[in-house]
């Protein structure tokens, strides 16, 4: 990473960086990120996802026919899945206010954080008109959790500063990317499947810019970075919790498979912190060297938590192919 070397009393934590100052001295890693992101992304075209052909009018003015369950392709965890994930993409505005007002819309930061919010709009077109085309899910229960989820906006559990929030989206990102996919897998619909792939992909990329991001910290304000870290890590939280019924349903794609704490641990935290080398970050000063080192108590504890959440699904389904 092409950033000033931190000095001694940056690198001991005695001389704290300000978000004004990261911001300054990040934007040429931010440029850089950006310019490989527009050569990595892809073009592509939201309707091209929606098998249209399937679609009939709804009861209601058109005088077409009420959903029912049955007229469903994807299977019950997958619908589950589905209306999470799309209340989740759908409340894209409030997300887009978050990182303007950190990160500020002005030069490269402020190029990213359109662009950005660009890419993610497709994610919720394309889901919605699939949904919708497709019968996948009831239309007027989804657009009533719609209107109550974003009625009540999004409050960013990570607004201490400018490193939290790119700490957080490096892994929320990856989180999205893996919630997706497993959600395409377990639909058991390929037009389903091969639409959450390519919306995967787009977050896919946007990890990794800001993993990059995130690892250009660590070097230039490794004590400060290490904190954020930390307490993303243990604090962490998918964006959609504030949603109705959000516990409910994530319990139940936790016993699915799509996303759980044996997922959670594996699929999304390990990668990234392997990869920034984060618990081998040397050279610390005293409140970077405890931020690392409760980061990895914490990671060993998420861990075995991860291995008892193991046991009792494969109990719980064990008995669920017993009834069957």
């Amino acid at each position: 990473m092409t950033v000033a070397p931190p000095s001694q009393s940056q690198r001991t934590g005695s001389d704290a960086w300000s978000d004004t100052k990261l911001l300054y001295a990040l934007e040429e890693v931010v440029e850089r990120e950006l310019n490989r992101h527009l050569k990595a992304a892809k073009e592509w075209m939201p309707h091209e996802y929606v098998p249209w052909s399937d679609g009939r009018n709804f009861d209601g003015i058109m005088g077409g026919e009420a959903w029912s369950p049955e007229q469903s392709k994807v299977s019950d965890i997958g619908r589950i899945a589905l209306v999470v994930n799309l209340l989740t993409e759908d409340n894209l505005p409030s997300y887009h206010h978050e990182i303007a007002t950190l990160f500020g819309r002005d030069g490269a930061w402020g190029t990213w954080v359109h662009r950005w919010t660009a890419e993610e709009g497709r994610h919720a077109i394309a889901m919605r008109d699939y949904l919708l085309t497709t019968r996948a899910v009831d239309p007027v229960e989804l657009e009533r959790f719609r209107m109550q989820h974003m009625s009540e906006g999004f409050e960013s559990d990570n607004a201490h500063s400018m490193l939290h929030t790119v700490a957080y989206v490096a892994f929320q990102e990856l989180a999205t990317r893996v919630s997706h996919r497993n959600t395409g897998h377990e639909s058991g619909d390929p037009a389903c499947d091969r639409m959450l792939a390519r919306i995967a992909t787009d977050e896919n990329l946007h990890m990794v810019f800001y993993r990059n991001l995130l690892g250009a910290a660590l070097e230039l304000a490794p004590n400060q970075a290490m904190g954020a870290v930390r307490d993303v890590v243990v604090g962490f939280r998918m964006p959609g919790h504030g949603m109705p019924g959000f516990e409910r349903a994530a319990a139940r794609i936790a016993i699915g498979g799509i996303y759980n704490l044996r997922i959670h641990h594996d699929d999304v935290l390990l990668p990234v912190l392997r990869h920034l080398k984060v618990l081998e970050v040397s050279g610390l000063g005293p409140d970077g060297l405890k931020a690392q080192e409760e980061l990895g108590f914490f990671m060993g504890e998420l861990d075995a938590q991860a291995c008892k959440f193991d046991e009792r699904r494969a109990a719980l389904l064990a008995r669920r192919a017993a009834r069957a």
